[in-house]
């Protein structure tokens, strides 16, 4: 398993522990990217990922993100394919109900995550990366 692959891993593991708290993973210019979904946007540094972050988790109750499975994509990408539940405040859709299957990619450079791009629509990010529609 390449150390890429090892990082994206630790990093969800300690998601799914609720530990949203550490970012010693990223690069303090990291570029974080909301490409599609309800808000869309785009964050640069750490506080402003910690911004991005907090503004979509405010629309959810009880937002997980669990990792159906990691690709290595290239020696500086690593792919997340990941399937989100919790229940809209606004809307009280469950996220199954609006098809929360997306992707984390995860652009990484020098041991630490340069930049992460968040989609909630896996068609569209395996489109825009020129990848293989199959790994839905």
């Amino acid at each position: 398993m390449s150390e890429n692959l090892e990082l994206v891993r630790s990093i969800f593991a300690a998601w799914g522990r609720g530990d949203f708290g550490s970012v010693e993973w990223a690069d303090p210019e990291i570029e974080f990217v909301i490409a599609d979904g309800p808000a869309p946007g785009s964050w640069k540094g750490l506080s402003g990922m910690m911004e991005g972050w907090r503004d979509f988790l405010s629309a959810w109750e009880g937002w997980r993100g669990e990792a159906e499975e990691y690709r290595d994509v290239d020696g500086e990408r690593v792919l997340v394919l990941i399937v989100g539940s919790g229940r809209g405040k606004t809307s009280g859709l469950a996220a199954e109900q609006i098809r929360a299957r997306g992707v984390n990619l995860f652009y990484l450079r020098n041991g630490k995550v340069a930049k992460l791009v968040v989609y909630f629509n896996r068609d569209r990010a395996l489109a825009d990366l020129g990848l293989d529609p199959e790994l839905k």
